[in-house]
């Protein structure tokens, strides 16, 4: 088996963590308590326990936490060999962008509504613990994007984003109108409400609210989706994930560029939001039995059948 590394990307099995970050959703005494009850547990299996700086100034306010060693994300990023995550997809999200240049897995507990990416509900939360102790979860690598935002040729901003990057007309309610470039090829000039870039990750997310499609997390691709369109033939579509794409603002009064939904960055006619995978990758455990469709017939609620009479 081989053992958590920041430099072994890909990884198929892994050797029983040592050390152990837990971050957390601020603001929730639910969250606190049961962050609390982790670390103790952890520790009483002789894990090292660090907790997230933020989450412990938030937390700790709610519960002792003065017995853990706190640090900040680059911290964990250095010694951690992985992190649990409490909270819903919002935080895992999170995590995931400020630790995907340090080769953290990730783990999800899920203490808010759907909860795509947080596999163990609230009341298993240390029944399982036991099973990613001893080495028994599933590590699955997830694909970031990589962005780029230029004015006049230069870069103003860049960042990663596990779910999606969406271009919008922001607060103003005009259309946006930008042209659509892949691998340096004009596809086509789009006027909408915006265009959704995202990774098979963030297909069950924004995407799917808007029409996209649903893809597995295994596959290698990314998924173009218009908002709104002024031609109802601007459909999404797929492409491969080794393309550059690039999205030329050519008419709006308000345009904005969002990373994962929680950071957003105004912009300007003229401006260029540039995108590609990333070089760096996610990697989720899972426990034992995790399966995508069976995560996706409860979330989404397939196998339910109709109310009534």
């Amino acid at each position: 088996m081989q053992e958590f590394s920041p430099m072994n990307r890909g990884f198929t099995s892994y050797r029983s963590p040592r050390t152990i970050a837990l971050v957390g959703k601020y603001h929730s005494q639910e969250i606190a308590e049961s962050l609390r009850r982790l670390a103790e547990y952890l520790y009483e299996r002789g894990a090292s326990v660090f907790i997230e700086r933020e989450t412990a100034e938030n937390i700790g306010k709610k519960v002792d936490l003065s017995r853990w060693v706190t640090c900040g994300f680059n911290d964990i990023g250095a010694h951690a060999d992985l992190a649990i995550v409490l909270g819903g997809d919002g935080t895992m999200l999170n995590a995931a962008r400020r630790l995907a240049r340090y080769c953290v897995p990730l783990v999800g507990v899920n203490q808010g509504r759907l909860g795509f990416m947080t596999d163990i509900a609230r009341d298993d939360m240390l029944t399982c613990m036991d099973d990613l102790l001893d080495g028994r979860f599933a590590p699955e690598n997830r694909m970031l994007l990589a962005a780029e935002v230029t004015r006049d040729g230069k870069e103003i901003a860049s960042n990663m984003a596990l779910n999606d990057v969406v271009v919008d007309k922001g607060a103003i309610g005009r259309m946006i109108e930008f042209e659509l470039f892949i691998d340096g090829e004009f596809i086509y000039n789009l006027r909408s409400d915006g265009l959704i870039v995202s990774t098979p990750t963030g297909s069950t997310a924004y995407s799917m609210s808007a029409g996209g499609p649903i893809l597995n997390p295994t596959l290698t691709g990314i998924a173009l989706v218009p908002l709104c369109p002024h031609a109802l033939t601007n459909r999404p579509i797929i492409v491969n994930d080794n393309t550059d794409i690039e999205l030329r603002i050519a008419n709006a009064d308000d345009p904005r560029v969002h990373f994962d939904g929680q950071v957003t960055l105004d912009l300007l006619p003229g401006d260029s939001v540039r995108l590609r995978r990333s070089e760096h990758t996610i990697c989720f455990l899972h426990p034992p039995g995790y399966s995508y469709f069976a995560m996706l017939r409860q979330k989404l609620q397939w196998s339910e059948r109709p109310k009534g009479p």
